[in-house]
This record gives C-alpha cells, structure tokens and sequence, in this order.
C-alpha cells in the first residue's frame, strides 16, 4: 500500500470516538443485533432520540477537518475561511445519512468509497466554489469516515459480518493497514528530507568490500544487495528466541537485541545491511518488519572520537558527519522517534575503552527510557559485555553463529563470481575448505573466508597454513602485490618497500591499542610518521610526513578515512594483528600481559603468541597463567586465553603447553552461556578436554559440582558443554555432541538437533540426529537435504522449518513417514494451506508470521487439526471461520 492512499492520514484513534458520536448508543440499534437496520434510524443527529445537535455535528466535522489539514501539510496551503467552508460541507455529507433510503449491510456491501460517493453527491452543492485543493481535501476526510462508519456497522451487528464475510473482513484489515501505515510513514513536511536521508544511508552503506577482488580487476567494493550473505544468529536457552534464526531476521518480533559475533563475522555488515533494507520501497516478505523505519547507523568508536560525550538524539546525525544533517527539519528525530519508527543501529561496544561502557549503557537506559517503542540492535565482540548485560532494558541475547558448509559454498562461489574467476577454482578451494582440518577451521566468517578465496587465486591453488601466515600472506598481498601488479609504480614516484611499509603501519597500530582507540586523528597519524621518519632515511628522503602518510592511505589498502579529520583500519583484525607484531618487536611482553585482562587485548595477545620466538612465548603464557592480581573471573579469562593462544604457538615448550592445559581443563565443564563462548574461543583444542554426559541420575540438577575433566557433568554443565562444541563446529565436535545424544535434558536435546545445519549433514545426521528420539523436541530443518535425511532415519512427528521451503519441497519430503502431528512453519509457508492435506495426522500447527497479522480462515478445512499456535500479540484474521474443534493459543514462542 503506498502512502497516497492513506487519504486524510486520520488514525482510528482520533476518528473512531468522532464517528461513534454519529450514532446512537440506545434504542434502535443497540447492542448486538441480527437483522439488517435502516442507516437513517441509527444516527443521532435527527429524529426523536435525536442526542447530537447540529452545532455538534459541525464540531464533530471541523475537528475532523483540523486534524486532516495538520497529517497532510495542507494546513498552511489552505486559508481559514476555507477550511471552514471544507468543515460544512463535510458536516452537510454527513447530515445526507439522516435521509438514507439504505440498511446497514447495504451500506457495507457497498463499500466505504462508494459510501463516500453517495454521501457526497447528496450534498454536491457544498463544495461549489472550493479550490481543488479544498474538493480534495473534502473527499479524503469522508473516504476515511465513510471506512470508520462502515466498521462500526460490522461491529455493532450480527448479521452484517456474517452475511458479508469477505466485506467485512476487508474493512477490518483495510482500517488496520492504514493505521499501521499512518503509524510508519513520516509526515508530508517531514517526508522530503527523509528521502533525501534514505538516498544518503543507501550511499554509504550500500556497497561492500570483499577482500581482494581488486586483486583480480574487479570492483573493490561490490553492491550490497548484490554481495549480501545471510548468516545466521542463535541464542541460548535463556532466551527468547534459542532456535537458529536468520541474522537478518534478528529484530522480527524483538525490538531489542545484544549481538554478539567474532571479529571478521560481519556483524557490521548486517548493520549495513539493515540500514539499506530499512530505506528500501520494496522488501522480500521476509524483511517487511523494517518497513517504514528509519535507520540510525551509530558505530560508536566514530561518536565518541576525541573523548567526544554520547550524543543527544538531535546529534545524532552530525555525529557520524551525515551531510545533511544542517537540512533535519526541526523536531524530526523526535517525531521519529515517538512514532516508534526508529532503527537503532549501536556497532562495535567491544571498540570503546572497557571503562566507557558503563556510560553506554546509561546512555541507551536513558533513550529507551524516553523512546521505548523503537528497535534497537547493539553488537560487540563477545568478551567485551557479561552476560545478560542489558538484560535489566530487556535485551535478547544473540550470537553470530560460525558459518555453515552451506554458507561457506555460498560465500565462496558469490566471491568467485564477482572476481569473474572460473569455477575450477571455486570447486578445487572448496574440497581444500573440506578436507583439510585446519583450514575448514579458519574459514569459519566472512573475513577469514575472504582472505582465503583471495590468496587461493592470488597463489594459483597454493594456501599457506594457519592463522598468522594467511595474514602475512594477506598483508604482503595489499601492501606490495597489489600495486606491483596494476603497475602503479612509475620512475621517480614515491616508493617503500614491504620492510618499510609494515613497520610504519604497525606503528600506528600498536599505538591504537595502546591508547584504546579504533580510530585516531589525522594529526596524531601524521606526528606518529615523523617521529618515526629519521630511523628510515631511504623513506625520509622521499617526502614529508604528510606525503608519507597520503601513500600509506592510498597504497596499502589497510588504511582509511571515515572522516576528513580521523583515520582507521579496514578491519579491526589487522590493526590488532600490526599492534602485536609491533609490540613482539619492541620486546613490550610485561605490558602485553599487564593488559591482557582487558577483552580488547585479547586479539593482540593471540598474535603476540604468533609473532613470538619460542622463549618468548614461553615468557608470554606463563605470563598469563600466573597472574594473581586479578578477580577470580579474571583469572579464569587469563587461563582460557592462554589456552586460546596454543594454536597460534607453533613451536613450545611441551611443558608449558601441558601446564596451560592443565589450567584450562580446571575451568571445564562450562557453568554459563559466557563460559561456553569462552570456551568456543578456545577452539578445536578445547574438544579433547570436555567431558562425557552424566549417565545416570534421579535428579540431576542436583548433582555436585565438577572440578575437572573426567567429572559427570549436571544438567546446566551437559547444556553449556554442548552449547560450547556445537560453535566450535568442526568435524571433531561431532564426536563430542554423539555422545550426548541420549542426554534427557530438553535443553541438551534441543540444541543437538539444532547444530545440524553447522555440518555435514549425512555424517551429522548419522552420528546424532538419527539417535534422538523426538517426544516433545521440534526437529528444526534448514534445506532439502535435512528433510530427505529424516525421512530416511524413520521420519518425525514434529518439524519445525527453519529454512526456506517452497510447499511442494516439504510435501515432497516429508508425507511419506506419515508420522508429522506437529509442525511449525513462519509466514512465507502460509497461504491457502491446501497443501496440510497430505498429512493426515497433524494435530499441531505454529506459525510464527512475518507480518503481525495471520490468516487463518483456509485452515478450517485441515479436519485433523487441532491447536493452532501463534505469537503473543499478533492479529488473527479469520478466527471465527474455524470449527469449535479448533483452538488458537497466543504463546510466546521461543525455541522448538
């Protein structure tokens, strides 16, 4: 529905108490009726009831007129005296239902435009001499009555809604539409400069960077709608929503949700990719929730740059250097914001100092407090908040799951394709992906997985091993390739050397994360250079800092400026990668562990271990195993990223590497969803030191605590230990999550047959899913292949889809067993649901709808029906067409 047809812009809250006005509330007509009444013997403006006098109804008309002047801009357009001539005629078109030869349902038939019609045209006369503008404002005002005066007829009779079904129920959805869209779209003085707005959020953050495909003559960036990859988010069981989502679908019926994903796992990708959905005209059903809303993109490094104070929602704007910022009218953010038609978009809590978070937090308490009815989306690293750490402003917690096989397949061909690259590579790099331990353990997000694509085709085939060479190999790629091989180099042009070139760059990078900062000013970048330039005479005598800092900016691809006065990195990733090399370099190892409590070192201490010499590493982890100046909590941090770090350390004393492990395995069975990322964290190496389940208990939440490996876990340490294993996702963990597969806690159960899409699914399917029986567990399928694997395991008698279905897929995989009685679909599978017929025995239906309203009616004829489940809060269309055997409960859905 576009906004020219919301008319006058009059909500049913202002017109409905004006409309009942109109007619009598005693007598003839009153109540509930079952029989067809003259339209003429309702109104009380005439006749011996008669309660409304005419003055009444000119004031009933005037209020009408003044509110529809002020919704549609035409306020200052129209003179007074003409707005109070639109007032009586409008009263006059009313009057005409006092004479109307016609019955209620008569009135309904004909529907509220045609209401309108007649109603105007008995009083033609009253608009004679009006400007167009006036006439035109005069027939929007009674289309929008003539809609209001219609529902109050199906709502007062019996008779009417039941003898005009189909009229009625379009009048009840039709009043709805336009409220919900009067609600969502912005005023018409307003409405110019948030097009304006949408086309400047389009621009900036409609376009993606996908590393290294400038490598290969392609685009650097890539349009975002075309580059989009949807992963997906999953919470825990203490959330509201536990099942695998889609992470573009995160903010569907939440309006406030804590994301947490690793670095690389683009979660400020789906912050753009939101924003530019958001100001989009057309949406798949799937993002339809965004509607309507106005994006705000906050990443919080850029306002608080400088030690600069949270802003003010009039800031917002000129905060993050939007252009037309001067140009908001005045009041709109407010306008906005009070409508509930704000999208909030707070990115990177993990990217402000660990001591500034608490002030974050009272910023947001403080505009939720004045701006609940908004969506609110924060992200962070996971080590950077606690858990439930906005659980008091009512936060969903959220994590960025790894990517799945499927992802990855996708992710890979998609940046093949952009690259124009053969599919010999895409098919030889994914079997690579695949067969090789380590590697499918790194290409695990869409950083990682980008730099891998791009050094398989910049190495013909050839990939190096491990974390800390692939960004060696990638840095070597973006600071000295890349240039050599568009031969950018001319005589007499500024050259640095690789040597030269790192070195000046990890400066900058180290002295970011000394400071605590993401991104730094200009001038502290270009004094950094200077200081620096005497200690590289070849470079020095090349140019001046200035110089010297333009072609880092230009050349490197490292380098960038998110405003005219500041300078960051491409990705987080790398400046912490350059911080550690540098800080290794320097010998700073007391400092490194000194700092390594703070969440936003831990990244540099990962790379510090990579970058050290054995006796080196060895200073490090000891280091950090001994630290006892901190908290109990802090401790076990230290020890689990000791642990985190033995990847990265390819050469260590075997002693230290046991006395680390040692350390960790004491903090193991996981006793919290925090403990588990932590552990997740860890990594693969972790898997061999989780425990089995507890094999038998009467009442295991009674169990005693576990001290270490070997101890029989209780039922919240089987959840996290599961929990943990599952991200780690890796074909390893399968051996792990087997074992489990006979646990009786549902949470245990729940998240095991979740796990699924994350591996292989005929191995997984084998291993665990085959072994889980399915009383009272929804077994949740993400494609095909899923639903065909469990029709080869016998089938299940509750399915929930999770992925993208068409009917006749589901039906083609799922009729067979004959043994589905509960299912549990979203709205995209809903429609005539003809197709339930071929389950016979269903007895269960969810639906868990896009839009917050459902159709039901078509379900009346599924026999074995029985409960039909929908959100708390969502409209039900065509309840009263269900048979009594029928029954519609509003539940809270979480997961399955």
């Amino acid at each position: 529905m576009e906004p020219a047809v919301i008319g006058a812009r009059l909500a049913s809250s202002i017109v409905t108490p004006l409309i009942k006005k109109l007619f009598l509330s005693e007598g003839p007509g009153a109540g509930l009726v079952d029989e067809p009444i003259r339209v003429s013997a309702l109104v009380s403006f005439r006749g011996e009831k008669r309660t409304l006098s005419d003055k009444d109804l000119h004031t009933i008309a005037e209020e009408l007129i003044r509110r529809a002047a002020q919704s549609t801009g035409v306020e200052d357009v129209l003179p007074a005296f003409e707005k109070r001539a639109v007032a009586n005629a409008v009263a006059d078109s009313l009057r005409v239902m006092g004479t109307l030869d016609m019955e209620d349902a008569q009135a309904v038939k004909l529907g509220h435009l045609g209401l309108s019609r007649h109603l105007r045209s008995g009083s033609r006369t009253a608009t004679l001499g009006l400007s167009s503008d006036a006439v035109a404002l005069h027939a929007s005002v009674m289309d929008t009555a003539c809609l209001h005066i219609l529902n109050f007829f199906t709502q007062r009779s019996t008779f009417v809604p039941r003898t005009l079904v189909e009229q009625s129920r379009s009048i009840e959805e039709l009043t709805r539409k336009i409220d919900a869209l009067i609600a969502r779209a912005p005023s018409p003085a307003d409405g110019p400069f948030e097009d304006r707005y949408a086309g400047y959020i389009a621009a900036k953050h409609g376009k993606l960077s996908i590393f290294g495909l400038d490598l290969s003559g392609a685009p650097e960036s890539w349009r975002l709608d075309a580059a989009y990859l949807s992963l997906d988010a999953a919470g825990d069981a203490t959330t509201a929503a536990p099942a695998l989502l889609s992470a573009d679908h995160v903010l569907a019926g939440r309006d406030r949700v804590l994301l947490r994903g690793v670095a690389g796992s683009g979660k400020t990708t789906l912050v753009q990719w939101l924003a530019l959905s958001a100001t989009q005209k057309e949406l798949d059903e799937h993002l339809l929730y965004l509607h309507g809303l106005v994006p705000f993109v906050l990443p919080l490094r850029t306002l608080t740059r400088g030690g600069a104070a949270l802003p003010a929602p009039h800031e917002f704007l000129s905060a993050v250097n939007c252009p037309i910022a001067s140009l908001q009218p005045p009041g709109w953010f407010d306008r906005v914001l009070r409508a509930g038609r704000g999208l909030m978009l707070i990115d990177g809590i993990d990217e402000i100092p660990e001591d500034d978070r608490g002030d974050v937090r009272r910023w947001l308490r403080e505009l939720i407090g004045v701006y609940p009815a908004n969506r609110w989306l924060v992200t962070s690293r996971p080590s950077a908040v606690q858990e439930r750490w906005l659980m008091d402003e009512e936060f969903t917690e959220l994590d960025l799951a790894p990517m799945s096989r499927d992802n990855i397949a996708d992710f890979v061909d998609r940046w093949h394709r952009a690259a124009g690259i053969s599919d010999q590579y895409a098919n030889e790099l994914l079997r690579a992906i695949r067969s090789k331990r380590d590697l499918g353990r790194l290409a695990t997000n869409p950083l990682m997985c980008g730099l891998i694509c791009a050094l398989h085709q910049a190495r013909r085939g050839y990939l190096p091993e491990g974390r800390k060479e692939i960004y060696d190999a990638a840095l070597s790629m973006l600071l000295f390739r890349r240039d050599r091989e568009r031969g950018v180099y001319t005589s007499g042009s500024m050259y640095i050397g690789e040597a030269h070139h790192i070195q000046l760059i990890q400066r900058l990078a180290y002295w970011m994360i000394r400071n605590g900062r993401s991104e730094m000013d200009r001038t502290d970048a270009v004094e950094l250079l200077e200081q620096a330039l005497p200690m590289m005479p070849k470079v020095a005598e090349q140019g001046t800092a200035e110089e010297v800092y333009r072609y880092l900016l230009i050349r490197s691809g490292l380098l960038r400026e998110p405003s005219p006065d500041s300078m960051d990195f491409i990705h987080r990733t790398f400046q912490d990668y350059l911080g550690a090399k540098a800080a290794v370099e320097g010998l700073d190892f007391d400092f490194l562990i000194a700092n390594a409590h703070l969440d936003q070192w831990e990244d540099v201490i990962r790379m510090a271990v990579a970058h050290a010499r054995p006796a080196e590493r060895t200073r490090l982890l000891t280091g950090l195993i001994s630290r006892d100046d901190v908290s109990r909590h802090g401790m076990k941090r230290l020890h689990l990223l000791a642990a985190a770090c033995l990847e990265h350390a390819t050469e260590l004393d075997p002693a230290v590497g046991a006395q680390v492990q040692r350390r960790a395995a004491a903090l193991i069975p996981p006793r919290s969803a925090d403990q588990a990322r932590a552990l997740t964290e860890v990594g693969p190496v972790v898997l061999d030191l989780l425990p089995g389940p507890q094999e038998t208990s009467a009442d295991e939440a009674t169990a005693p605590d576990c001290d270490g490996p070997g101890a029989h876990p209780t039922a919240d340490e089987a959840y996290f230990t599961v929990l943990a294993a599952a991200r780690i996702a890796t074909d390893a963990a399968i051996a792990v999550l087997a074992r489990y597969r006979g646990h009786r806690d549902p949470r245990v159960r729940a998240e095991l047959v979740r796990a699924w899409s994350r591996f292989d699914t005929d191995l997984y399917g084998t291993e665990v899913i085959a072994h889980i029986s399915d009383d009272t567990l929804y077994f949740p399928v993400t494609n095909p292949r899923e639903l065909r694997a469990l029709h080869a395991f016998g089938g299940r008698s509750r399915i929930k889809v999770s992925g993208e279905f068409t009917t006749a897929e589901f039906v083609e995989s799922s009729r067979r067993s004959g043994r589905l009685t509960h299912l549990w679909v979203d709205g995209g599978m809903a429609g005539t649901w003809n197709w339930l017929h071929n389950f016979p025995n269903l007895r269960s239906l969810t639906i868990e709808p896009v839009q917050p309203h459902i159709e039901v009616g078509g379900l009346a004829q599924v026999l074995s029906l029985r409960t039909i489940r929908v959100p708390e809060g969502t409209d039900v269309i065509g309840a009263d067409e269900l048979p009594p055997s029928m029954g519609i409960l509003y539940e809270r859905l979480g997961g399955a």
